[in-house]
């Protein structure tokens, strides 16, 4: 099966220029400034919402015990934060059907 390429950033800005029509500038700086705003609200309240896509969620990873896969040897991991990406219910059912029973 070939493997089908990905849409480019400078695709996306000229599909979203064309599509509301305006210049490749402000469709760029407009991915830009929704870039900057998803983190920086992300960072501030935990969670930033893109409607009609999904969510950005910062969790809390809790400590534990983990393998050295090389040699075997039992490790601690730290506790650390990370960031979730929750897909819509809609946007899920839409791309990937659900099996009818």
């Amino acid at each position: 099966m070939a493997e089908a390429k990905r849409m480019t950033q400078t695709q996306l800005v000229r599909e979203i220029a064309t599509t509301c029509e305006v210049p490749n500038k402000v469709a760029k700086q407009f991915l830009e400034t929704l870039a900057a705003i998803a983190v920086r609200e992300t960072k501030k309240n935990g969670v930033f919402v893109l409607p009609g896509i999904g969510k950005l969620v910062r969790a809390e990873r809790k400590a534990r015990l983990g393998r050295n896969p090389a040699t075997g040897e039992t490790i601690k991991i730290p506790a650390k934060k990370v960031v979730k990406f929750r897909v819509a219910k809609a946007v899920r059912d839409a791309i990937v059907p659900p099996k009818k029973k």
